[in-house]
């Protein structure tokens, strides 16, 4: 069994604050709205690794059952289980998924936008069907409203974290994950 460190569970908390701040700023886009979360949850993966990761996006989801810290200052199950809910759970898997092909690719730009890229796909993969299943939207109807007016400002997202991440790994912070030899 793998003990966290006081700094592990520092630097994953601090992330999760982080995360919790990035989705006040809400623009709605249809059913979906826009918020700085996909950028946040990206960096967590890349600067914390898998694990971090993890915790660090679990840890989010929990407070939001408790604090209003989802998009547009909601929370509680509700939110959990509402038409965007799909996209908050595959927060998860973007973060592990980012962090284990940050981990196995170079620090460099290119490694970390490929790793950064890779994470959206699961809060689609998870997000989209979840939108249909709520708004009894066929598969194009779901694509046209969950995937389509976000694609590219989510890409454009993907290549900040890998630029924030690329700085917050080199600095000497001493962060636990990807810039940990263990990650």
């Amino acid at each position: 069994m793998y003990r966290l460190t006081t700094r592990e569970i520092a630097t994953a908390a601090l992330f999760t604050a982080l995360l919790a701040v990035s989705s006040f700023a809400a623009v709605p886009v249809g059913s979906v709205p826009f918020t700085l979360q996909t950028y946040v949850v990206l960096l967590v993966g890349l600067v914390l690794g898998p694990r971090l990761g993890l915790l660090s996006t679990l840890s989010y989801l929990m407070l939001g059952l408790v604090a209003p810290v989802y998009s547009g200052g909601t929370s509680g199950l509700a939110a959990l289980l509402g038409p965007t809910g799909g996209y908050l759970w595959g927060f998860l898997p973007a973060a592990v998924v980012a962090g284990t092909v940050a981990r196995h690719r170079r620090r460099g730009l290119a490694g970390l936008s490929i790793a950064a890229a890779a994470g959206l796909l699961p809060v689609y993969l998870v997000g989209v069907p979840w939108l249909a299943f709520q708004l009894d939207l066929g598969p194009a109807a779901a694509v046209t409203a969950g995937i389509v007016p976000f694609v590219w400002i989510d890409l454009i997202k993907a290549m900040a974290a890998a630029l924030t991440a690329r700085t917050l790994v080199n600095l000497p912070l001493g962060l636990p994950g990807v810039s940990s030899p263990d990650r």
